[in-house]
Order: C-alpha cells, then sequence, then structure tokens
C-alpha cells in the first residue's frame, strides 16, 4: 500500500477534526469565483466540466435567479464584505496597484464582525479591496491571509498563461522593462504573492497557484479545527479570470481546461468543510467578453437588446450577463438537497444572513442593501428581493450610480451601454425617460422592452418610478462613505526594488514546496 501525500495526510486530519461548533454556531465557507458566467455551471447550461459543482447543486440548493452588487470586481467583492451597495460603502469602480486607499476603514466587513464574534477567519485568493497600509486583509478583521491583493492580470509573470491578447513574461536581469503598446498587458512590476504581510513570490508561479490554495485552505481549517472555535474562510478564486495557466495540448479548449480544474479544486475545499460548515459558492460578475474564446459562457443571458446595437451584454454592464451568476449553498442537513430557487437574491445577502446564523449583531449606524435569507436558504420560504438595484459598473453611466432596478419579475434600465465584445465593438450609452422595461419571466434573453403605449408597461411604470425613488432617497440619507481612490507608484507591492520587476532576491518556490508556516519571513520585505 502507498504511502499517502502529505497533502492527503493534512486533509484527512481536518476531516476527522471538523471544528466543532462553538455554542452551535456553524462555520462559513465563501467560494468566490471571478468572471464565471452563469452557463458555465453544468446544472444551469448542461455543460460537462463542473461533476463537483453540479454534486453540489444535488446535495445542497441552486439559486438560478442571483446576482452580484456589481459586475466588476472591485465594488463586487466590497458589497459582499459590507452587505452594502458602492454608492453606499464607496467602492464604485476597481482599485490599482498603485492606489493608496480600498474599502473606506469606517466600513465594517464581514470578517470584523465574526472575529470579534469568536470566529478564526481567514481569507485566501484575489483581494482587490487595497493593499496599502491598514487596507490589506488582515487589517480588515482577518486573521489569515494567501493570496494576490488584485487581479491575476495585473502584474507580469514567468508564467503567463493564455490571454488575449497574450502578455509577455515577466523581464530578466539586463533585459528592457519599457511596457508594450498593449496596455492591458504588465510589464514592469511582477504579480505578487503574499501570506499575511510578507510577499512570498514575486512572481507568482501561476502554475502552482492553485495547489497553494488548497493547500492554504487545509492548513487554515486545520487552524481553526485546534482552536476549537468555528471558522469563516472566504476564497476568492483566480479563476475563471485571465490569464488562465493550464496545461493542454494545442488546439484545445483552454477555457474548458481551467473550468475543470477550478471545479477540481471547489471539489477539494468542499471535502474541508464539517457537518457544521455552510458552504457558499458564487461569482463577483459575469463573463469578460472582449477575451472571446477565454470568456464565459453566458446561457441564455445574451441581452439581445445590447447586442444589435453593439458591445458585450456581459462583465462591467447592468444586462443579465453582467451581474446574474451562479450560486449554491451546501449544509447538509440543513439546506435542503436537490433544490432550486427562483428568489431574487443577491450576494448583498451574504453579510446579513451568515452574521445573523452566527448569533452576531449588524454594525449600528448604516443601512443594508442585503438580507438575511436564512429561511430560503433552509427551503421555508422562496422570497427574496422585491427589489434589487444593479449599479453601474464602468460601461455606461456613471460609476456606482443607479440607473437599472429589478420588481418583481420587471428589470427597467434609465442608461444603457455595452462594455467591449471580443469583437472591439462597444455598444453606446444611451439614457432613457420613460426607462426600458423587460419582463423577465417571459424575455430572460432581454431582447424586446415591453411597448410603453401596452396596458402591461402603463401598469408598472408607476411601481417602478416609486421604488426608484424610494431607493435613491434611502441612499441619499444614510451614512455614506467615501473611498480614497488617490495613487502613488510607492503603493506598488515590491519585493526587491534592485532587481528588475521587483523579482525576490532568491526564487521562493522551494520554500512553498517545504509549507508555508515553516518559512522565514524574510524573503521578501
Amino acid at each position: 500500500m502507498g504511502t499517502l501525500s502529505p497533502l492527503a495526510v493534512l486533509l484527512l486530519a481536518v476531516l476527522l477534526r471538523a471544528p466543532p461548533a462553538a455554542q452551535g454556531r456553524p462555520s462559513f465557507m465563501v467560494i468566490l469565483a471571478d468572471d464565471l458566467g452563469w452557463g458555465d455551471l453544468g446544472a444551469n447550461w448542461a455543460q460537462t466540466e463542473t461533476p463537483n459543482l453540479d454534486e453540489l447543486a444535488a446535495q445542497g440548493t441552486r439559486f438560478v435567479d442571483f446576482h452580484s452588487a456589481a459586475s466588476t470586481c472591485s465594488p463586487s467583492r466590497a458589497s459582499l464584505l459590507t452587505g452594502r451597495l458602492g454608492a453606499r460603502n464607496g467602492v464604485t469602480h476597481n482599485f490599482a496597484i498603485t492606489s493608496l486607499g480600498g474599502l473606506p476603514l469606517n466600513e465594517t466587513t464581514l470578517a470584523e464582525v465574526l472575529q470579534a464574534a469568536g470566529y478564526s477567519t481567514g481569507a485566501i485568493g484575489k483581494w482587490h479591496l487595497g493593499h496599502h497600509g491598514r487596507h490589506h486583509p488582515t487589517s480588515r478583521g482577518f486573521d489569515y491571509y494567501f493570496g494576490i491583493p488584485y487581479s491575476n492580470d495585473m502584474g507580469c509573470t514567468d508564467t503567463p498563461g493564455y490571454n488575449v491578447p497574450p502578455c509577455p513574461p515577466c523581464p530578466r536581469h539586463g533585459a528592457t522593462t519599457t511596457s508594450p503598446g498593449d496596455k492591458e498587458c504588465y510589464r514592469d512590476v511582477a504579480l505578487p504573492l503574499f501570506e499575511n504581510l510578507t510577499i512570498v513570490q514575486q512572481p507568482v508561479n501561476l502554475s502552482s497557484l492553485t495547489e497553494h490554495y488548497a493547500e492554504a485552505a487545509a492548513r487554515f481549517v486545520q487552524r481553526a479545527s485546534d482552536s476549537g472555535r468555528p471558522f469563516f474562510l472566504y476564497v476568492a478564486l483566480a479563476h475563471m479570470h485571465v490569464p488562465l495557466e493550464v496545461s493542454v495540448p494545442p488546439g484545445s479548449d483552454v477555457y474548458g481546461a481551467a473550468l475543470r480544474e477550478m471545479d477540481t479544486l471547489v471539489g477539494r475545499l468542499r471535502r474541508l468543510a464539517g457537518p457544521d460548515t455552510l458552504l457558499w459558492f458564487t461569482g463577483d460578475n459575469g463573463p469578460w467578453a472582449q477575451k472571446c474564446e477565454l470568456a464565459g459562457r453566458l446561457g441564455p443571458l445574451v441581452g439581445a437588446w445590447q447586442r444589435r446595437r453593439g458591445g458585450s451584454p456581459a462583465k462591467q454592464t447592468t444586462w443579465e450577463g453582467g451581474h446574474r451568476v451562479p450560486a449554491l449553498v451546501y449544509w447538509p442537513g440543513r439546506v435542503p438537497a436537490a433544490r432550486s430557487s427562483r428568489a431574487v437574491l443577491s450576494t448583498l445577502d451574504i453579510f446579513p444572513t451568515l452574521v445573523a446564523l452566527a448569533g452576531a449583531t449588524l454594525p449600528p449606524n448604516r443601512r443594508f442593501d442585503g438580507l438575511d435569507v436564512s429561511p430560503v436558504l433552509f427551503g421555508q420560504s422562496d422570497v427574496g428581493h422585491e427589489v434589487l438595484l444593479h449599479p453601474n459598473s464602468g460601461a455606461a453611466g456613471k460609476d456606482g450610480a443607479i440607473e437599472a432596478l429589478r420588481l418583481a419579475q420587471y428589470k427597467a434600465f434609465y442608461t444603457t451601454g455595452g462594455a467591449k465584445a471580443c469583437d472591439g465593438s462597444i455598444g453606446p450609452e444611451e439614457r432613457h425617460q420613460p426607462p426600458l422595461i423587460f419582463n423577465l419571466d417571459r424575455d430572460i434573453q432581454e431582447q424586446e422592452p415591453l411597448d410603453v403605449a401596452s396596458a402591461e408597461y402603463q401598469a408598472v411604470l408607476p411601481a417602478i418610478s416609486r421604488a426608484y425613488a424610494r431607493a435613491l432617497e434611502d441612499i441619499a440619507t444614510d451614512n455614506v462613505s467615501v473611498a480614497d481612490y488617490s495613487r502613488d507608484p510607492a503603493a506598488v507591492p515590491c519585493c526587491s526594488a534592485q532587481h528588475v520587476a521587483c523579482r525576490c532576491q532568491a526564487p521562493p518556490a522551494a520554500s512553498l514546496d517545504h509549507g508555508m508556516e515553516r518559512r522565514a519571513t524574510r524573503l521578501c520585505l
């Protein structure tokens, strides 16, 4: 009989010693995929690359009308961790590698609430809510952090993977560091990998990142088990954001191979969850269509009205393909198995729901856009949001402004526009007064808005107008934060400014292979 690998031994130990729920409180694992399409999930759209996620759907509850709080990276993540839209928490567009600020410090994160309630808190993967000073994850309620501080394309690597257009590897000593003409490729600074406050790899080896994330998650859960405390683990995956780093034969389906790799990782993470752990899987926004064959699948969310006018109806837009995302909740014995819910839910709901299940209290002196949807999770109700707001996320209108909303089955647009598509087209920004209104029950493809002269339009318009006015008034009278979007090159994470592209002085890969917890922190400061 062969010997078990060190990781297998660790996984076995975690399973045998799953952390008990302190005073009956559950542990939580939130897995957030990046740029995943609603149609990428096999349970949603008959694909074959996601057997582990499909098994989660079969053994848990699948939410088919679930939405990210914004359709781009930083605002979506800020809203998940605060339960508040960017119009309230101040995060309305993405932070840069030179950003001095981040999620405003007066905003309270889910991790801070659970940490104060006695939870072990960990974040693994993409952060993108500020990395300079007190904006780092370990200053925002997380006991432990392991990951990349922003998107995995915001720095060069030696393993650049697949991208559209392709990006070159990091320069070596003596090579020029002049950035190429394509502004989408970073050339001057390598992508960093952090453990807590220490850069442990720069550039990141993307080909081994998935394995390191799985190992870091196992270590965190083991430490939580040893402490006897419940845990909150937030895993923000690099998948399916470009660059996709997978080994495939020439001519193979790169996106499908990367999707299978992500699915395998989710399966490994699921096996870390004990019987007292609620697992919530979802995505930060829809596919990045301008990446062509490396972009996810929209399924039926094709935004046909916008497509006829040019541009993409996916990431960065307020079309369904931009913000309707896959969502699964798994908790054997508590969350019903093989159930599909049509309740209108959002990543905004994760904050208040987990706070309630932990027996904690929401932060005072602010309003929340999310709801405690635990009755929906437990199959006691199928009622979610009657009104759900969709902020502008880059394709049209002022970033963060609310110019689209959902009321029951109706979707109203006061502004439309398409993001950059694979063919390079960008849909023009158009203002609508009165608004475009779609009935999503009949027209999930958002193909034809209701005729303004129709009885249905005239019947629903007053309710939409009232809901819109109430929402704007509620935000205007709330305790609203303002994010600092100022930039300074000194804020760029740099392992060694004396080395080209900030490379670490010594390759840390061997140290990674021998276990993070035993490595000296001198490597990259």
